[in-house]
């Protein structure tokens, strides 16, 4: 019910961005969606990827800061409100949205968020029908 979504944790100077990017390019690994949040010293830069297990270890191998976490994804349809509509079914369930972003991906959005009840949250997902979107989907969409 959930992907792999990798955070990097890089310094806000010249050149900490570059060499993440330049490691999933040498390794050939497709970003499919990116998020950077930022504090004045460093920044967390939230990825999903095509092959988030071998990013995983092309970045621990680089040195580079980096955790692997489960989030959720969701696809709604591409019309003003989805987001609002999907968010509301959690926060009428007292469910907190820890983080979330966003994209387009082949004309549907796509919800990518982490919650402070995981559990409730799968029950929430399941009660509701919101359509899950696995690692393979968002990675075939991507192509």
């Amino acid at each position: 019910m959930t992907v792999n979504q990798l955070s990097v944790f890089i310094e806000n100077k010249s050149g900490t961005l570059s060499k993440v990017l330049d490691l999933f390019k040498d390794a050939n690994i497709q970003m499919i969606a990116a998020n950077i949040a930022d504090t004045i010293d460093y920044g967390i830069f939230r990825i999903i990827c095509s092959e988030p297990l071998r990013a995983y270890k092309v970045m621990k191998e680089a040195g580079v800061a980096v955790a692997m976490s489960d989030v959720f994804a969701i696809e709604l349809d591409n019309q003003p409100g989805k987001a609002a509509d999907a968010i509301s079914i959690f926060a009428h369930e007292n469910i907190e949205i820890t983080y979330l972003y966003s994209f387009l991906l082949d004309g549907k959005g796509i919800l990518i968020f982490r919650t402070d009840n995981f559990d409730r949250a799968c029950e929430i997902i399941e009660l509701n029908n919101l359509k899950v979107i696995t690692e393979d989907d968002l990675f075939n969409l991507a192509k």
